[in-house]
């Protein structure tokens, strides 16, 4: 039995990384998937292509998530292509790092709209059609950065640990609807940005995990999977690390 069978997710900035990961493993739990991206039409038409291989329906849409009104638009599309809409994961998200002494407004605006502003986005719009058929779960996609800080990222830890306190709201908001809120907060996960870290950096993070081994994609979008399910139906308001033991 496939956890996520007759499901339908929406998911932000799915063309690669994480959130591809999870639009991955979302589909061969059995969920239908909806995803944004900016990226252009022939890249979200691969990713497409990919889920549909794993026997589900999917479609991608090419969005800002930092925009309002698209975001809205998005979400009538999926309800119309899918007929339902019951797990949105706001994984959109960008770094602008460097010191605070020399962080433009610029790079602290486009962080805290893209990474921040866009779960409120996807969440406004999605609330409404999940209040009526009284289910929906949101997974959010925080950072071990957002609970701890780091230097040269003070717009990136403010974006995250904002969508700390947005989810555990949102949890209290809507709980008597049936409908769940949780964040995820991974620690040193390997993706396309954290390859351009510097090998010394990465043996400095890796004598901090107990583990002592960087997460995989793989292994944030499987503890997404039990969030969405039926398993986690009596959690809501949680930020699970995916950590390695790194926060504890």
């Amino acid at each position: 039995m496939k956890l996520l069978s007759g499901k339908t997710a929406l998911i932000t900035g799915a063309s690669r990384g994480i959130g591809k990961a999870i639009a991955l493993e979302f589909a061969r739990q059995g969920a239908n998937i909806a995803f944004t991206d900016l990226g252009d039409e022939s890249q979200l038409a691969g990713l497409e292509s990919l889920l549909q291989a794993e026997g589900v329906q999917a479609k991608g849409f090419v969005a800002n998530a930092a925009a309002f009104e698209p975001a809205q638009q998005v979400v009538k599309e999926v309800l119309a292509t899918f007929s339902g809409l019951d797990i949105v994961v706001n994984n959109a998200g960008i770094t602008r790092d460097n010191l605070l002494l020399r962080m433009t407004e610029e790079q602290f605006d486009l962080v805290l709209e893209v990474n921040l502003k866009s779960v409120f986005n996807y969440t406004k719009a999605a609330i409404g059609p999940m209040m009526k058929q009284r289910k929906g779960c949101f997974i959010n996609v925080s950072s071990v950065v957002g609970v701890d800080g780091n230097a040269g990222q003070a717009n990136y830890a403010a974006s995250k640990a904002g969508i700390v306190g947005f989810t555990q709201s949102v949890a209290k908001e809507l709980g008597s609807r049936n409908i769940r809120a949780n964040a995820i907060a991974p620690g040193f996960i390997m993706t396309e940005m954290t390859q351009q870290i510097p090998e010394v950096e990465i043996e400095n993070w890796l004598k901090s995990i107990p583990l002592q081994r960087p997460g995989t994609v793989d292994d944030v979008a499987q503890v997404c999977v039990f969030l969405a399910s039926d398993m986690a139906s009596y959690v809501t308001g949680q930020v699970i690390h995916i950590d390695g033991g790194m926060k504890m």
